[in-house]
């Protein structure tokens, strides 16, 4: 499919999606939104990719945020739809059953750290900087941003990012718990590659299933959480994966996962 914002492609059960509006430092609109909701969907269904890489376009910014062009144009009652229509793209990012991995190759602010936040991994560049500066337009994060970056980092950090708009650099990222690991940009993607084919070596109905029962920690009580893993813990019990897996430990070799 051939997309206007986006550059999508596929290798090696990996698919590769680039944001690719570098004159506008990849800034998202309301056609690369629908696009990146159109592509995700695509790849949730592809049974030819098992681990997505997001990245932006060029050297110096993953996404710089939203259009504030389009912005400008809001007000209460379609800035409500506005934010809903972004957090439903990101929901869907955040709870695909394949992993993602965002490669942060400068700028997340705004939009992008919001975007960069409902993926389930996050490798930065060194030249990487995040930052929520709505306050500095006069409004507030509204792709989830109040919501992920509080459970991922803390409520008195986020507090502080969102409160002042401050920007932070990719090593005080790392430190805080907002990215997994920073790299030289030149390395950027090769890593995020080295993470997914790893990844993709594993068994991918267990893959699939920790997502979930990970990702339902932001949503329910320790008690409902450890329910759920128990159930799901079971259903991996039952499957052909874990009779292979286990049988291939025992005989001392690689398995040989068949995803069922």
């Amino acid at each position: 499919m051939n997309y206007q914002t986006l550059l999508v492609e596929a290798r090696n059960r990996i698919a590769f999606v680039t944001i690719n509006r570098p004159d506008k430092l990849n800034a998202l609109n309301e056609q690369a939104k629908a696009e990146l909701k159109q592509a995700f969907e695509r790849l949730r269904d592809d049974a030819d990719v098992d681990v997505v890489i997001l990245t932006g376009s060029g050297e110096k910014s993953f996404v710089a945020g939203t259009d504030i062009k389009e912005l400008t144009e809001l007000n209460s009652g379609s800035g409500r739809s506005f934010s809903e229509g972004g957090q439903a793209v990101f929901n869907l990012i955040e709870n695909l059953v394949k992993p993602v991995i965002a490669a942060v190759n400068g700028y997340a602010l705004g939009g992008g750290c919001e975007l960069a936040l409902a993926c389930h991994i996050r490798f930065a560049s060194e030249n990487a900087r995040f930052g929520q500066p709505e306050v500095n337009l006069g409004i507030i994060p509204g792709y989830g941003g109040t919501q992920r970056l509080a459970r991922l980092v803390g409520k008195g950090k986020a507090m502080e990012m969102i409160l002042t708009g401050d920007q932070i650099d990719a090593h005080e990222a790392l430190r805080i718990g907002l990215v997994n690991k920073v790299v030289p940009q030149a390395e950027l993607l090769k890593a995020a590659e080295e993470l997914a084919a790893k990844i993709i070596t594993k068994g991918q109905l267990a893959v699939r299933t920790a997502l979930k029962a990970v990702n339902a920690t932001h949503e329910t009580s320790l008690s409902d959480g450890q329910t759920l893993e128990a159930r799901l813990f079971g259903d991996s019990c039952g499957t052909q994966d874990f009779k292979e897996g286990t049988r291939a430990f025992l005989e001392k070799r690689k398995p040989a996962f068949k995803n069922k």
